[in-house]
């Protein structure tokens, strides 16, 4: 079975039987995420959120089950249109066996993988942790140098280290309002989380 299907085949199992899809792809393109998302929301669903998890930070994309009046009439529609969606079988919005959008689906599609990686650089730049790792560092690298008399090395570090995690952190924060600024341009609504994350909102109906 090709790795599309695959993905397809446990995506349809999740919407099938759950009230959140979670998608966990270690080593899959934003391109897919974006693609799979798409997918669920033609069948009720709504991207909700994304985590990172674990020291490799994994990405796993959660939506859950959306109660409105158009999401599920557009679930229905999709249901009556594509009745045995998975392998070898079309699905909404894609080439057959695959999970490269038709061109209708494109820009949704694009949508939602903008959206999925705008919050991802948002959980990868933990700003306070960061700040704090740039300031901790050299204190570290300074005592170190003190007590063993190897100043070369560790002032270096010293230097270095705080240089890397600031510049990580400023090019993040570059990387994220070039996402803005598309999001923006698509319609979608700065709004911070309970958490006080900023986040996008699509504008609703979003999708077709």
């Amino acid at each position: 079975m090709a790795v599309a299907d695959r993905h397809i085949s446990a995506l349809m199992r999740q919407i099938a039987s759950q009230d959140t899809v979670e998608l966990i792809h270690p080593f899959a393109e934003w391109q897919t995420f974006g693609a799979l998302a798409y997918i669920a929301e033609c069948y009720g669903f709504r991207y909700a959120d994304i985590r990172l998890v674990g020291k490799h930070k994994i990405v796993h994309v959660y939506l859950v089950r959306d109660p409105s009046p158009w999401a599920q009439q557009r679930a229905a529609a999709n249901r009556a249109a594509f009745p045995d969606p998975g392998p070898g079988r079309p699905v909404p919005g894609m080439y057959l066996g695959s999970l490269t959008p038709v061109p209708q689906a494109q820009a949704d599609v694009d949508l939602i993988t903008t959206l999925i990686k705008y919050d991802a650089l948002g959980a990868a730049a933990n700003r306070k942790q960061l700040m704090t790792m740039a300031w901790a560092f050299p204190l570290l690298f300074l005592l170190v140098a003190v007590v063993t008399g190897k100043y070369a090395v560790l002032l270096t570090l010293t230097v270095l280290i705080p240089a890397f995690l600031l510049g990580a952190l400023r090019l993040n924060a570059m990387r994220r309002a070039k996402l803005a600024e598309r999001l923006t341009a698509a319609g979608c609504t700065p709004q911070p989380d309970e958490a006080g994350r900023e986040r996008f909102v699509r504008p609703v109906p979003y999708g077709v």
